[in-house]
């Protein structure tokens, strides 16, 4: 059984949106790197429709170099009420039973399913014990832009982790891991 794995960029003032601004400053070696170990590392992609509209357009025109090459080959898996008919190669669109069919892709999956972004799906996956890791790549910046919808915060049950490991990056980046511990 693989294991589910949330890669979220976070600036110090809690904004895992508005990335355009602050984000790519940061991304070096390092990032490509740390990057490449969780793609590389994975089986396959989750995400929610927000994120697949912003990933389809940007990777599905790039391709040649070994990162892009894998993020349109890997199977991708969007939740989504709405999307029916994917255009982006080997999208399979999850759109009802949601918690049961991660939980079933998850027990067919060998090695990791990495998630980009933290929202609804992430929260979704914590409130039925699928995540088990939370890599926070923290930010050396103050984006801000954060509006109170572009925070990791939402009202949501107490969820705890524990630190796993932590990699800091010549840019400032560090990226803490986290381990999901079981609901009590």
């Amino acid at each position: 059984m693989g294991k589910i794995i949330n890669s979220t960029n976070i600036s110090l003032d809690g904004d895992i949106t508005n990335l355009e601004e602050w984000h790519f400053d940061y991304f070096g070696e390092d990032a490509m790197r740390t990057a490449g170990e969780l793609l590389f590392g994975s089986d396959a992609v989750i995400m929610g429709r927000e994120t697949y509209d912003g990933f389809a357009p940007a990777w599905s025109e790039r391709s040649g170099d070994e990162y892009s090459d894998r993020m349109n080959s890997i199977p991708k898996y969007v939740v989504s009420s709405s999307l029916t008919d994917p255009t982006w190669q080997n999208t399979t669109v999850i759109g009802a039973d949601v918690a049961e069919e991660i939980g079933k892709l998850k027990e067919r999956t060998e090695r990791s399913i990495i998630q980009y972004g933290f929202g609804d799906v992430t929260r979704l996956m914590l409130e039925h014990g699928l995540l088990d890791e939370l890599y926070l790549w923290v930010h050396p910046v103050i984006s801000g832009k954060a509006k109170p919808a572009d925070l990791i915060y939402r009202d949501f049950a107490k969820t705890s982790f524990d630190l796993a490991g932590t990699d800091t990056h010549a840019t400032g980046v560090v990226v803490l891991r986290y381990t999901a511990k079981p609901a009590a």
